[in-house]
């Protein structure tokens, strides 16, 4: 059963989001408005060690007003690359500049709501380049062993779907069937 745009229209806008509001016709013939939030693709990157642990920063969400463990992430500049991008949040939110990074997922974290899709990435080397410019945006930046990562999803400590689910896949990818022992 597919839902089909009949038309859109900006409500509202900046340089970060829109909001819109669609005609919406529904396979019975009904008709029905929904709004909608366009943004920019978002980058998100971090850098597990050689000891397998993954760089992640402890911040509080006012929106929600809960507090969590999450990846560096921002959004793509106009004219920027995303990879360009996720090295560059890393870099002002941790103070670490990546190695080479790779992908490792792209997810729509609320795709009835928005049209943001967040490219995720790591590199398994990082070289220290000072205190973060973005420090603002953190409580903290802690190296967190991976072989933790599940306990802490499940506790709630990764609110976020979209971080949870990309280190739930490097532990996986990083610690496989090594995770138990």
């Amino acid at each position: 059963m597919q839902w089909t745009k009949q038309s859109e229209q900006t409500v509202y806008s900046n340089r970060w989001f829109s909001v819109n509001l669609a005609d919406v016709a529904l396979p019975d013939g009904r008709h029905l408005d929904h709004f909608l939030i366009r943004l920019r693709p978002v980058a998100v990157a971090t850098v597990v060690n050689e000891a397998n642990e993954v760089l992640l920063l402890w911040r509080h969400r006012f929106i929600t007003d809960s507090w969590g463990w999450e990846l560096a992430a921002g959004v793509v500049e106009d004219g920027e690359g995303i990879v360009d991008a996720a090295a560059r949040e890393l870099e002002e939110e941790t103070g670490w500049r990546p190695g080479p990074l790779h992908h490792l997922m792209s997810v729509e974290p609320s795709n009835g709501l928005t049209d943001a899709r967040h490219h995720i990435y790591w590199a398994d080397e990082g070289a220290y380049v000072g205190h973060p410019v973005d420090d603002f945006e953190s409580d903290r930046r802690e190296w967190v062993p991976l072989k933790l990562v599940p306990d802490m999803v499940a506790r709630g400590e990764v609110p976020a779907a979209n971080m949870a689910a990309a280190l739930l896949l490097l532990h996986h990818l990083r610690l496989g069937q090594d995770a138990g022992r």
